[in-house]
């Protein structure tokens, strides 16, 4: 009966490791589609039970640079530190109804992320624009 206790502990314990490793949470290397470029590093985080993502670092530009297409209150506001992903749900064995902010223009876009199937470090990131037209970005785990 211990042994048979030991190893279902054992077991719950490799799954809830496995189901952790399999949140979009932790940083990321935004590479963009069009370019190849990398772009900068953002933070996706767990918020009351929804994602959030938060720009940490430029890779291309100056850390100070400021968001000058942003509309409403990011306008002018520094791209690091801002948050740029919000309000992902966790769905089935991915993560939709979020929303993205591309600084670059100041559109928002409707947001979904998943993993492809054994490629856990690579983060598929869709931005879909409401007529239906969308974007995919795969970024890359940093940690």
């Amino acid at each position: 009966m211990k042994q048979l206790m030991l190893s279902l502990a054992v077991l719950l314990a490799a799954a809830i490791s496995v189901q952790a490793q399999d949140a979009p949470t932790g940083v990321w290397k935004t590479v963009d589609d069009e370019t190849g470029e990398a772009k900068s590093h953002v933070e996706i985080y767990k918020d009351g039970g929804m994602y959030h993502g938060k720009i940490t670092k430029l890779l291309e530009s100056s850390q100070d640079e400021v968001c000058d297409a942003c509309p409403g209150s990011r306008k002018g506001k520094k791209l690091v530190g801002m948050v740029i992903v919000n309000d992902l749900e966790p769905y089935k064995d991915y993560w939709k109804n979020g929303t993205i902010m591309d600084p670059e223009t100041g559109n928002e876009y409707g947001c979904s992320v998943w993993f492809e199937e054994g490629k856990p470090d690579e983060l598929k990131v869709r931005g879909k624009h409401w007529t239906g037209v969308y974007r995919t970005q795969t970024w890359y785990r940093v940690r």
